[in-house]
């Protein structure tokens, strides 16, 4: 039986991948949460786990009106509390430590007219400082990591786009309230790289069964216009809005 810590109390991807292992894979997995809140981690035992899944993270929202203290908050979380439980992790013996980082390390390509394909060839070019805190966490780990070889513990890296589901934070559930109350929506040229919850779960499953390391971009095979997103999810409600130019 595989054993995976994951570090995120209240976390969705958190909490849902352990509902996932839970319901889909019973008694095949121990899969245990630990918050990181304060300082209480740090006297725990993770020797013996397969996996260290670290999900917290402060996530953008709206980052145009913060101040420079509200801004270091991103770095202390996504950067310097990563390389901190990856050393506990690899100290500990874990055998594998999952980073969360997001497709933001590529830039914001929302107000872009081209549309931004991820690929192995894409290069990491952050636009903000919510996307630099993430691609500094992934350099240091790769650097930690590096320096840790003979250790054995492996890294993976997930960038993940936006992720949808029963439950979701940040833009889908925005979108879906939109297209449930307005009678018009914007017509955009866009397109978003997107990835169902579950399917989420399963790839990381699939990672931690087979203890591998490296760098993942796990996402839908097709890219969502956000226009045409809104317009079928208000089909789904029985509902029917006007896409308009703008």
């Amino acid at each position: 039986m595989k054993k995976i810590l994951i570090l995120g109390a209240n976390s969705y991807i958190g909490t849902s991948f352990h509902n996932y292992l839970t319901t889909k894979y019973p008694g095949q997995y121990q899969a245990d949460i630990v918050s990181l809140r304060g300082d209480a981690w740090k006297a725990l035992d993770w020797s013996g786990y397969d996996s260290v899944m670290n999900v917290t993270g402060k996530a953008h929202a709206d980052i145009s009106s913060l101040t420079e203290e509200q801004k270091q908050e991103y770095y202390a979380i996504n950067s310097d509390l990563a390389v901190e439980t990856a050393k506990k992790a690899i100290a500990d013996g874990a055998a594998q430590y999952v980073y969360f980082s997001s497709i933001i390390v590529y830039g914001d390509s929302s107000n872009s007219r081209k549309p931004v394909r991820i690929t192995a060839d894409t290069e990491p070019a952050p636009s903000n400082f919510y996307g630099d805190s993430k691609w500094q966490a992934e350099q240091k780990l790769q650097e930690l990591f590096a320096a840790e070889a003979p250790t054995g513990t492996r890294l993976a890296i997930l960038r993940l786009p936006m992720i949808y589901g029963p439950g979701s934070k940040g833009n889908y559930p925005t979108l879906s309230k939109m297209a449930r109350k307005l009678p018009l929506f914007p017509k955009v040229d866009n397109q978003r790289s997107m990835l169902y919850v579950e399917n989420l779960a399963e790839c990381v499953r699939l990672l931690i069964e087979q203890g591998i390391g490296g760098i993942f971009w796990p996402q839908n095979r097709e890219y969502s216009n956000t226009s045409q997103l809104v317009a079928l999810i208000a089909k789904a409600h029985g509902k029917h809005i006007v896409l308009v130019p703008g």
